[in-house]
């Protein structure tokens, strides 16, 4: 079994758009991001036994992506997602629930992965723990001693107070977007800043880096009790599907590398922003265009490598 420095653990699924159907979910785009940027990654998901779950798997090998750890099921179809954009640029989706990878299973295959010395990231979302299959595997899972990696994704309703404080202490590095900041931290107390939630979160659940994406004003970061800011890159927008997802993908990558907190921002942000340009959240690109976007912006001084 190959040595992987990253599992991406959780939905795989197709996005149903009124004009196209497009292969998806928040671990597969992470995955094919990372992979893309040379990153040891392998997803780890369950798909149904048909023609949909067919599709993901070869458009997989076509990429390039492991399918090492790709459960089949032939209870449940495979994963679908009816996505539309609103007026606002803003994703809406509809998941279909119950479905495959909400049972994925705990196996002697992922618990030889997940032991491995050479294991860096664990990745997973919130929507892994809507169904007490996955998320008892997920419960298993955190148990490596790989850094936690948890991208929250509230879709309504998916989550709950009680699931998203034990997923909160799970993680090392937390990502989110800003609204997704300003519902969880309201919770606790009334907040005048983004910067004052932020360290809220940081000091209740024991979070060294947390990173928030802003839309089209860039993202920040609080990164081992210093903020880190990067301004939006202007781009047309395609559609936003998984353009947040590029976005870990490239902090990600960049932190292996030993960048800088601010430059890996910078990376995830163009990233993040060159997604955005394209139909889809895993475009074909070339990791150099993500590079030009930041020269283009001047963004930074340099790469802190």
């Amino acid at each position: 079994m190959t040595n992987y420095n990253i599992v991406s653990l959780g939905e795989i699924l197709w996005d149903i758009l009124p004009e196209q159907e497009l292969p998806g979910g928040a671990p597969l785009n992470v995955a094919y991001h990372l992979h893309k940027h040379a990153q040891r990654v392998v997803l780890v998901s369950r798909i149904g036994n048909d023609t949909h779950g067919q599709r993901l798997l070869d458009i997989m090998q076509e990429r390039g992506l492991a399918t090492d750890l790709i459960q089949r099921d032939n209870r449940y179809d495979t994963g679908k997602v009816y996505a539309r954009m609103d007026e606002k640029l803003d994703m809406q989706y509809d998941i279909v629930y119950p479905v495959s990878w909400d049972h994925i299973g705990w196996d002697a295959s992922l618990e030889a992965m997940l032991r491995n010395d050479e294991l860096q990231y664990l990745v997973y979302g919130s929507l892994l723990a809507r169904n007490d299959v996955s998320r008892n595997t997920l419960e298993k899972a955190l148990q490596s001693k790989a850094r936690k990696v948890l991208d929250i994704n509230l879709r309504a309703p998916y989550y709950s107070k009680e699931t998203l404080e034990w997923l909160l202490f799970s993680c090392d590095l937390l990502k989110l977007n800003i609204g997704e900041l300003e519902l969880i931290s309201s919770w606790y107390n009334k907040f005048a800043t983004s910067e004052e939630r932020i360290q809220a979160l940081s000091e209740q659940f024991n979070i060294p880096t947390i990173i928030v994406t802003l839309g089209s004003k860039g993202c920040m970061g609080y990164i081992q009790g210093q903020f880190y800011y990067q301004e939006g890159q202007p781009v047309k927008v395609a559609d936003t599907i998984g353009s947040g997802d590029a976005f870990l993908a490239g902090f990600l990558t960049s932190q292996i590398k030993g960048c800088t907190p601010a430059y890996s921002l910078a990376y995830a942000n163009a990233l993040g922003a060159l997604v955005a340009s394209k139909p889809g959240g895993c475009p074909d690109y070339h990791p150099q265009e993500v590079t030009d976007i930041i020269i283009k912006k001047q963004a930074y001084v340099s790469t802190g490598q």
